[in-house]
């Protein structure tokens, strides 16, 4: 299997318990008298299958991402953590530049002034380039999960 095909398999593995939790809630009271609309306990059963499913997918990939290399000098593991802090790093910059660049009316000379104390013309450039860079490590990892053999 795919390092791609188990990422695939463990996000629907992910809806899929989402999916029967929603069940299970709409399951777990009735008025006193009447069935539910399902059995409590093959919803219960379904789930600990899927979880323990949910666990090997996950353990398999994790191991598959700290032992294959994404370069010279890093992991896959490594990658990912490169990719979420600069995704992270981009969306900060990014609300620091649109808090800066908002615009206030002033109806009066009288009104108060304000004004930006970044640059939001090098901050919006910083968060550009971290959106390429962000890009470019996300289209490699995409590649190398599909390339990947699961460990």
């Amino acid at each position: 299997m795919k390092l791609a095909e188990a990422l695939a398999e463990r996000s629907d593995c992910q809806n899929r318990l989402e999916d029967l939790r929603k069940r299970m809630v709409r399951s777990a009271r009735v008025q006193e008298g009447e069935q539910p609309p399902e059995d409590s306990a093959e919803l219960l059963a379904e789930s600990e299958r899927l979880f323990a499913r949910l666990l090997e997918l996950i353990s398999a990939i994790n191991r598959t991402n700290a032992k294959t290399a994404f370069d010279s000098h890093s992991t896959i593991s490594d990658a990912i953590a490169n990719r979420d802090v600069t995704g992270k790093k981009r969306d900060f910059l990014t609300g620091i530049a649109e808090a800066a660049s908002t615009r206030q009316d002033r109806y009066s000379k009288s009104e108060v002034k304000f004004v930006s104390t970044f640059s939001v013309a090098q901050l919006q450039k910083h968060a550009d380039q971290l959106s390429r860079e962000f890009r470019e490590l996300d289209t490699k990892l995409q590649e190398l999960n599909w390339q990947t053999e699961l460990v």
